[in-house]
């Protein structure tokens, strides 16, 4: 029955069948032998050590604070423990987690060796500064803008951190100055910015 089936098909059918099963095959057979790690894995990873996530600072009127190297105010939770974060859900979705990629840059006053990465429960990374995880606020629109600070949402306080890596308590953020002083004020002091150094 396949004999006559073969028979009664034209030639260039007959031609492209052995022509479409090597290439079947061989499709096949690289897809095999590539393991999951190798050729996408390194490339992706190559692409990704160029464009890692970087934590620099920025000055306002509290002081200085880290951001990502975009200029985007970064945030720590009082609620987070040491290394832990508690913030998921709704919470993850209103301030979400800074992503650890490639390799972790710190520039400007921003100090490498306060920077760690965490898991969290997806699986994914999630970059560290002093041990408190870091967020952004999905209310910053712009880079410089800070208008998360001293936010109470998900029942505790959300901070910018200090280079120290203690949070900034200081309810006059760069945001709020912009907003209502027209003239530049003199930058405080670094020790006024460090305001409360524990993790309440």
């Amino acid at each position: 029955m396949i004999y006559s089936l073969l028979a009664r098909m034209p030639v260039p059918v007959k031609l492209g069948i052995p022509l479409a099963s090597t290439l079947l095959a061989a499709a096949c057979s690289s897809a095999a032998t590539a393991s999951p790690g190798s050729a996408p894995a390194a490339g992706s990873s190559a692409s990704t050590s160029t464009t890692g996530t970087v934590i620099t600072t920025d000055a306002g009127s509290a002081g200085t604070f880290l951001t990502d190297g975009s200029g985007r105010a970064v945030y720590l939770w009082a609620k987070d423990g040491m290394n832990m974060s508690a913030c998921s859900g709704a919470c993850a979705a209103a301030w979400p987690p800074v992503p650890a990629t490639g390799m972790l840059t710190a520039t400007g006053g921003a100090k490498a060796s306060d920077l760690g990465t965490i898991t969290r429960s997806g699986g994914t990374k999630q970059a560290t500064y002093d041990g408190h995880p870091l967020y952004y606020f999905v209310g910053d629109s712009a880079a410089g803008q800070t208008n998360g600070q001293g936010s109470d949402n998900f029942g505790a306080k959300w901070w910018l951190v200090a280079p120290s890596g203690a949070k900034i308590t200081a309810s006059d953020t760069a945001a709020a100055a912009a907003a209502n002083a027209p003239a530049p004020s003199a930058p405080a002091t670094p020790g006024s910015s460090n305001a409360g150094g524990g993790w309440s």
